[in-house]
């Protein structure tokens, strides 16, 4: 039975899960917190793919600092898992430590396993309590929890607005629409996502770095990937001569100009990807990048590519920054572009919807209703 102060206990475990963000992939986040007697008496979190897991983490801190844990409650985001991977099945050493009840936030997503480590520890005489704060344990892993049913990243479009949904002038200028404290929040966002996309027409425009920076801590990078049809991308694009290079991927349709598809593949990893419609299969991409472990995707556009992602049916979530600008003009450049919605009954909707301010601007975060396969063929055909 759950108790008064079992959720208290598992806001600790979700807390000391996040501190692994954006660091674990293609491992879940996961933290774990030992109990008895009402008093903490381990903890530990999953820091990185291949090292322990929370479970023995905390197991660890309790030995170290002296404290039996024979008859103590763990208290654990995700369920234990059950089989031997990277490292041994934590259920073992759950029952070989001793552990007389495990509270646990969110069962294991992956169909063959749910449910499995719970029920070896059921079996096994230890208490086993589900669910408890489990909405904020699932959306902690939403990444692999999409990654691991679908072995494709979860995709989230990140754009910087006006009011009116518009990026940037007739002329091109963006920067900055949105205000430091929006952009400091992108930032996170990009650490807690595996690879950043951008189309070419991002390159050409703003030569960004697409980096992960806070303050005056050095940057940091995770994937960077371009969708670049032609292989325009420039040889002297920050993408491709920073100290990050090996970071980059300029994903090039199968009828690239051979040339300057050479001339990339010496500088960074060039991927010659299937075309539908004369753009990149995007299906395809999502594919490639799942295989290489990468289980969450921010899209930051432009228009088009995210229009592309939105038609195709592939995004799951947004991220949009509203500024308190309004730009009008018929030829300013809109967040979502395309062909656009030809009746209200294609237009995307989204649900679990969040606000917040962020400084002066409003960000909105929200899931993506997949559409059906009807509204996709409509608004393809």
């Amino acid at each position: 039975m759950e108790t008064p102060t079992d959720a208290h206990w598992m806001r600790m475990a979700l807390r000391l899960a996040r501190r692994a963000m954006g660091e674990t992939s293609p491992n879940p986040m996961v933290g774990a917190v030992l109990v008895r007697n009402s008093m903490e008496i381990g903890k530990g979190w999953h820091h990185r793919a291949g090292q322990p897991h929370a479970e023995i983490e905390a197991l660890r801190d309790a030995a170290q600092r002296g404290n039996p844990v024979t008859g103590a409650t763990l208290y654990v985001t995700l369920e234990p898992c059950s089989t031997h991977g990277r490292t041994p099945p934590c259920t073992n050493a759950i029952l070989a430590a001793g552990i007389a009840r495990v509270v646990v936030g969110a069962t294991d997503p992956n169909p063959r396993h749910a449910g499995r480590g719970l029920d070896l520890l059921r079996e096994r005489g230890v208490s086993v309590i589900t669910g408890v704060n489990a909405k904020a344990a699932t959306e902690l892993n939403r990444g692999f929890n999409h990654w691991i049913v679908r072995r494709t990243p979860l995709v989230t479009l990140k754009a910087g607005m006006t009011l009116d949904g518009k990026i940037a002038t007739a002329t091109g200028e963006s920067k900055w629409i949105t205000g430091p404290e929006s952009r400091r929040r992108v930032m996170r966002l990009r650490q807690s996502h595996d690879a950043v996309l951008v189309g070419i027409g991002t390159v050409l425009a703003d030569d960004p770095a697409l980096t992960v920076r806070f303050g005056r801590r050095p940057p940091s990078c995770k994937r960077r990937v371009v969708l670049d049809t032609q292989a325009r991308t420039p040889l002297t694009s920050q993408l491709i001569t920073d100290l990050f290079v090996s970071q980059t991927v300029i994903v090039v349709g199968e009828n690239a100009p051979p040339e300057r598809r050479e001339a990339l593949a010496q500088r960074v990893a060039v991927w010659k990807a299937p075309l539908v419609g004369g753009r990149i299969d995007l299906a395809w991409l999502l594919i490639r990048l799942g295989s290489d472990g990468v289980i969450s995707l921010l899209v930051e556009g432009g228009g088009e590519v995210h229009a592309a992602f939105i038609s195709a049916g592939l995004a799951q979530r947004v991220a949009f920054f509203y500024a308190p600008l309004i730009l009008g003009g018929a030829n300013s450049i809109k967040a979502v572009g395309g062909q656009g919605a030809r009746s209200l009954a294609e237009t995307t909707r989204l649900t679990d919807v969040q606000t917040k301010m962020v400084g002066d601007d409003l960000l909105l975060e929200a899931n993506i209703v997949p559409p059906s396969v009807d509204a996709i063929e409509s608004i393809e055909n």
